[in-house]
C-alpha cells in the first residue's frame, strides 16, 4: 500500500514506515467504509460507485454525498483497527484498560474485565493517517469541513460503542458480572451516520478562514456529530465528467415504490423499461456434518425494471 501510493507525504509516509500493519488495517476500514457507503446509498441516484474515475471527482467536491464518504470512511478506519487491536493481530496494542467508561446499569456488584475494545487506539490511528493531508493547508475551508466530517465518522463508532457483561455465580445468579466495552456492528454506524446526512448542515467560513459558520445566520452551528458540506450537490440524472456524476441511466429501480428507490425519482422522470434477466442462485443447499454447506447453483429468471 505504501509503496503504490506515492502521494503519501509527512505524518502518512512516517505511519507507513513505521507500523505499515497498521495501515494495512487502516486500509481495509477505508474499504469496508466504501462498502458501507454503497450499501446505505444503493437506492439513491449517486449510488458511492467507486469503480470508476468519476469516484475521485466527487470527492474534490463539498457537497452533502462527500461528507458521508469521509465520515464513513474514517469512522470504518477507526472500527477496523480497534477490532485488529481485540484480535491480537497488530502488536502495538490490545485490549482496553479496564475502566469507568459507560457503568452497567444493575444493582449486581460488577468489575471490568474480559478483552474491551480500545477505541482510543482506532481513533488515534484512524485520526493520524485519515487527517494528515488535510492539516497541511491551515485556512482551508475545505480542509476544515473534511476534518470535522472525519471527526463525526469516529465519533460515530464512540458513541455506539456499548458495555457487554457476563453473570458469575451459582446457577446463574449473577452475584458478580464482568463487563467490558464492545464496538457497534458497522452496519449500525452506517445507519445513524445516513440520518446525519439528511440532516446534514450547510456552513461557509468566516473571514479569518479559521472556523465554520452556518450559511443559513439563523440557524444553530452545527455539533461535533453533525455533517458539513459548502456547496450544493449535482441532481445525479445525467452522465456529467466535469462533477463525476455517472447518470441513472441503466439503474434497476422498483417501479412501485414512491421512495427514492422508484423509478420515478431514480430515474428522474425519464421513464423506465422492462427486462427479462437469467441469473445464478443458490439453490438447494444441504448441510454436511461437520461442518460445510453445499449448494447447487440454479439459473431463475427475474423481471427487472431499468431507467
Amino acid at each position: 500500500i505504501c509503496r503504490k501510493a506515492r502521494r503519501l507525504a509527512g505524518r502518512q509516509a512516517e505511519l507507513c514506515q513505521a507500523e505499515p500493519e497498521v495501515v494495512a488495517e487502516l486500509a481495509r476500514g477505508a474499504r469496508l467504509g466504501v462498502r458501507e457507503c454503497q450499501f446505505q446509498f444503493r437506492f439513491r441516484r449517486w449510488n458511492c460507485s467507486s469503480h470508476s474515475k468519476a469516484f475521485g471527482r466527487i470527492l474534490q467536491q463539498d457537497i452533502r454525498e462527500t461528507a458521508f464518504v469521509f465520515a464513513i470512511t474514517a469512522a470504518g478506519a477507526s472500527h477496523a483497527v480497534t477490532q485488529a487491536c481485540s484480535m491480537g493481530e497488530l502488536l502495538q496494542c490490545g485490549c482496553q484498560p479496564p475502566g469507568p467508561a459507560g457503568s452497567p446499569d444493575s444493582s449486581a456488584a460488577w468489575e471490568w474485565g474480559g478483552c474491551g475494545d480500545d477505541v482510543d487506539f482506532g481513533d488515534e490511528k484512524s485520526r493520524l493517517f485519515m487527517d494528515a493531508q488535510y492539516k497541511r493547508g491551515h485556512g482551508d475551508i475545505r480542509a476544515l469541513v473534511q476534518l470535522h466530517n472525519n471527526e463525526a465518522g469516529r465519533l460515530a463508532v464512540r458513541s455506539h460503542t456499548r458495555t457487554e457483561c457476563k453473570c458469575h455465580g451459582l446457577s446463574g445468579s449473577c452475584m458478580l458480572r464482568t463487563c467490558w466495552r464492545k464496538l457497534p456492528p458497522f452496519r449500525e454506524v452506517g445507519a445513524w451516520l445516513l440520518e446525519r446526512f439528511h440532516g446534514a448542515s450547510r456552513v461557509m467560513g468566516t473571514n479569518d478562514g479559521k472556523a465554520l459558520l452556518p450559511a443559513v445566520r439563523t440557524l444553530k452551528p452545527p455539533g461535533r456529530a453533525d455533517l458539513l458540506y459548502a456547496a450544493d450537490s449535482p441532481d445525479f440524472c445525467a452522465p456529467n465528467r466535469r462533477t463525476g456524476s455517472p447518470g441513472t441511466r441503466g439503474r434497476a429501480c422498483n417501479s412501485s415504490a414512491p421512495d427514492l428507490s422508484g423509478c420515478d425519482l431514480l430515474c428522474c422522470g425519464r421513464g423506465h423499461r422492462q427486462e427479462s434477466v437469467q441469473l445464478e442462485e443458490n439453490c438447494l443447499c444441504r448441510f454436511h456434518w461437520c461442518c460445510v454447506v453445499q449448494c447447487h447453483r440454479c439459473r431463475v429468471s427475474k423481471e427487472l425494471s431499468l431507467c
